[in-house]
């Protein structure tokens, strides 16, 4: 095989067994900074998502296609297994081992390798062996309760705390940990990546604040959930929004000075018994232009203030233009690899391609 990878996990060799969500996320980020990921799926699956259009998340893999009820492929990815350094599951606790690919199974092949499990609930406790989503794992720790509008019903935020915050992101933080490691023990080990462990530690500072006494459990009440006028989203006069973040006392001078406010005619910041008079003059200020135009205005401001935008306008904003956050890749617009790297940078993601490498091939030179 050709070596055109780059980045500073380069000469890392993973093996994905192809799923859904979180896991797969995992993988294009291993992949995104070098590592040669191996991704083995059923035969025929290709890489298209439900629109017949390649998964953009599968991007920078080499495909192999494996029947895992067959014992002469399992015991071709065994072999591959062999040479690998990591892999990436994302299955019901169990599977695995009844598929002949356990860990303890694996470890035995491979006493060196990294066995990274990814589940909503974990490997055990009552809920484990559940089918569940992103939505159902963050209830059970407080944090979509704590979602949304005073008065109101908790607001999903898409898939993305329980997923990829709490799960995909996790799951290579314990790969990358577990390889540091095992520069010390030369051992591998297996990692129970639970969503509900992530996510609940995404939300440490609210725990703390809880501690401190100063975070409330009713919604839509607190500094950082829509609570605070001075940490809110406002209307526009053309439709629009605002996002207005002037949490400092320095930057909220600055947001009334730039809005034409003055500070001595406003209830106290902290004054949250007159929140809703501070909020109204806030929300007539920024109804008296548009958006682009209040854009404009804080765009070299330390206000706090940014312009919310579709995913439409967001890779021509001058900011993310400028680094080139979002581009093109197989004609779908994308995420470029994070973070950025000095020395040893990622290379440009590749589309994903189905082209499938005959697993016999792989790792040999």
């Amino acid at each position: 095989m050709t070596d055109t990878k780059q980045g500073p996990l380069k000469g890392l060799k993973v093996i994905e067994f192809a799923g859904l969500g979180p896991a797969p996320h995992a993988a294009m980020l291993l992949a995104d900074q070098g590592a040669d990921v191996v991704s083995v799926q059923r035969p025929g699956v290709g890489v298209v998502g439900l629109t017949g259009k390649p998964q953009a998340v599968k991007r920078g893999r080499t495909i192999v296609e494996a029947d895992l009820k067959n014992p002469d492929d399992i015991a071709t990815i065994l072999d591959l297994i062999e040479r690998a350094d990591v892999i990436v599951e994302g299955f019901r606790p169990g599977v695995m081992e009844r598929l002949g690919l356990g860990p303890d199974t694996v470890l035995e092949r491979n006493p060196r390798i990294v066995y990274a499990r990814m589940t909503g609930w974990g490997q055990d406790g009552p809920f484990a062996q559940r089918a569940g989503h992103d939505m159902n794992y963050i209830a059970i720790t407080g944090i979509l309760h704590a979602i949304g509008r005073q008065g109101e019903r908790p607001v999903p935020p898409m898939n993305l705390v329980g997923d990829f915050a709490g799960g995909s992101m996790f799951l290579v933080f314990g790969v990358l940990s577990a390889l540091y490691e095992r520069n010390t023990s030369g051992k591998g080990q297996v990692i129970d990546v639970a969503m509900v462990d992530g996510a609940s530690l995404i939300g440490q500072m609210q725990w703390d604040f809880r501690g401190q006494g100063i975070w409330s459990d009713e919604r839509g009440v607190n500094t950082l959930d829509g609570g605070a006028p001075f940490y809110d989203t406002y209307e526009t006069s053309d439709g629009k929004y605002m996002s207005v973040g002037a949490i400092e006392p320095q930057f909220f001078a600055e947001l009334l000075d730039k809005l034409g406010l003055q500070q001595e005619d406003l209830p106290y910041q902290l004054d949250q018994a007159r929140w809703p008079e501070l909020r109204a003059a806030i929300a007539a200020a920024l109804k008296t232009r548009a958006r682009d135009e209040w854009a404009e205005v804080f765009f070299d401001s330390d206000a706090c203030v940014a312009p919310i935008l579709t995913y439409e306008e967001a890779p021509n904003h001058p900011h993310m233009a400028a680094r080139q956050n979002l581009r093109e890749v197989g004609g779908a617009m994308g995420p470029m690899p994070a973070p950025r790297f000095s020395r040893t940078p990622a290379g440009t993601p590749q589309a994903p391609t189905a082209d499938v490498t005959d697993p016999n091939t792989i790792w040999r030179d």
